[in-house]
């Protein structure tokens, strides 16, 4: 397994496409959005966090979906296409090996699109935080991203290399806009607000904007994510059971 995830990294830093929207796209959009506001406009709602401090969570958890969604998806489909997959099959790789790799390798690439954000916001916007909220930010939002990335390789299962792409940017703009991360929930209709509390994209942020609060993550938000990644990956695992009894 560890020589298929040291080839996924390899082929995925290859990709200056895939590099640009999931490092640097991220980043260009944190500086669109934020300048919105002044340097202490705050946020309804979001207790007291300043508009660049709630982006700054905002679109490291964009980045990090975009980086383990949108890879995984479009290159596993292909890969079912090519015949790649069948051929692992042949290997001694067992088939959760290959899942866990897909997954376990997207997880790697998310890193730099968080810390890019990072930067940029410290840098550009002078948010201004402890040495251990950014080491716990970074954690938080790199191991959050599993979730996505589980639900990247589901998607990659589940359709095929023409549809693959136009229903992976559905979910990816659905989970993205409703779930608060281009713009706060907060200002969302009342319905819209009750369906963006039970998406894992809301909680995944939320996870971060407690910690700039110096705040315990809130259990709810911990379950929510954890209920779907059980489910994106028991998906994915029953997806692939599924494509194995069809090869």
């Amino acid at each position: 397994m560890k020589p298929l995830i040291t080839l996924e990294l390899t082929r995925a830093l290859r990709n200056r496409k895939f590099l640009f929207f999931s490092v640097l796209y991220p980043s260009v959009i944190f500086l669109i959005f934020s300048s919105s506001g002044g340097p202490n406009a705050k946020v309804d709602g979001s207790g007291g966090l300043t508009v660049a401090t709630y982006l700054m969570v905002s679109m490291a958890s964009f980045g990090a979906l975009t980086a383990v969604l949108m890879g995984n998806s479009e290159r596993i489909a292909k890969e079912r296409e090519s015949g790649w997959v069948r051929q692992l099959r042949l290997t001694s790789l067992p088939g959760h090996g290959y899942v866990l790799a897909k997954t376990a390798s997207a997880a790697v690439v998310s890193l730099p699109s968080i810390v890019m954000v990072f930067v940029v916001a410290a840098a550009v916007k002078d948010v201004r935080l402890d040495a251990w909220q950014w080491l716990a930010l970074t954690g938080v939002i790199w191991a959050g991203s599993l979730v996505f990335a589980a639900l990247g390789v589901a998607i990659g299962y589940l359709a095929s290399g023409d549809a693959v792409r136009p229903i992976t940017m559905i979910v990816y703009f659905a989970l993205s806009l409703l779930g608060g991360l281009w713009m706060p929930s907060t200002g969302f209709p009342r319905v819209l607000q009750d369906i963006a509390d039970w998406l894992p994209t809301h909680a995944y942020a939320a996870l971060g904007r407690a910690i700039e609060q110096s705040q315990a993550p809130h259990a709810r938000d911990v379950a929510v994510l954890a209920v779907y990644f059980l489910l994106f990956a028991g998906g994915a695992a029953w997806l692939y059971r599924k494509d194995t009894l069809k090869a």
